[in-house]
């Protein structure tokens, strides 16, 4: 499918997340949990600010230096506020996004076929086990490429570049994280599921692209696992 489809599905999702009470609830939770962690989380940097300032470099006495120290001090807490809202993402994601996320799939492929198609022999715990062992390596190592491109992209007269190429890289990788949610559920292998990824990149640099949006971006994210389920059911109808 192409990068416009992307999109149209990431729209679709959301119009019947908010239409759903069940979906509706379920993603405002996500969308309530990921803004509460990274409040907690940028609270707490920024209580130990200073400690953590004169831990990098005391204020100096002389005049002359004084503004440097300050423009550091704003500089700091930035990328220290930054660095919270990316590390309560990764947490919020791993202990039990991914968890809200997979029932708000389920009750979307429910609603659309009347049965959710997984292994009946495998038991619950083991799937979710399987689910959550899964996250780990779909949200980490994307974050930890675009960060270090980002940082590569800082060091080289090539940043804007490359700055903008990390930003579609992440969000091809945070849509497949709700379009793998099926497939995942189904217990594929890893490398069979990342292959349908790359054959697939235009679609979900379409359903990442929304992603990019400051602001609603959260709101796209809370429901993107509504859309990703009803293109993978689309994708794939003829299995069910």
């Amino acid at each position: 499918m192409s990068l416009l489809s992307g999109i149209k599905y990431n729209l679709r999702g959301l119009a019947l997340g908010l239409k759903t009470p069940k979906l509706l609830i379920l993603g405002l939770i996500r969308f309530a949990a990921v803004i509460i962690i990274t409040i907690a989380a940028a609270g707490l940097i920024l209580a130990y600010h200073q400690e953590i300032l004169n831990f990098i470099w005391t204020r100096p006495e002389s005049r002359w230096l004084v503004w440097l120290w300050y423009v550091l001090s704003w500089l700091l807490s930035m990328i220290l506020v930054g660095l919270s809202a990316l590390l309560s993402y990764l947490v919020s994601q791993i202990l039990f996004s991914v968890f809200i996320m997979d029932l708000m799939s389920r009750i979307t492929e429910k609603m659309t076929t009347g049965q959710i198609r997984e292994h009946s022999s495998v038991p619950w715990w083991q799937q979710l086990f399987f689910l959550v062992k899964q996250e780990i390596p779909r949200t980490i190592v994307p974050v930890l490429l675009t960060v270090l491109l980002a940082v590569l992209g800082w060091l080289t007269p090539f940043g804007p570049v490359v700055t903008i190429f990390s930003s579609l890289v992440a969000v091809i990788f945070l849509a497949w994280d709700n379009t793998d949610l099926i497939p995942a559920r189904q217990l594929m292998p890893f490398k069979k599921r990342f292959g349908i990824l790359m054959h697939s990149l235009p679609f979900h640099l379409g359903f990442g692209f929304l992603f990019l949006v400051p602001l609603l971006n959260i709101v796209f994210l809370s429901f993107a696992p509504v859309g990703a389920t009803l293109y993978h059911l689309d994708a794939h109808h003829e299995n069910y």
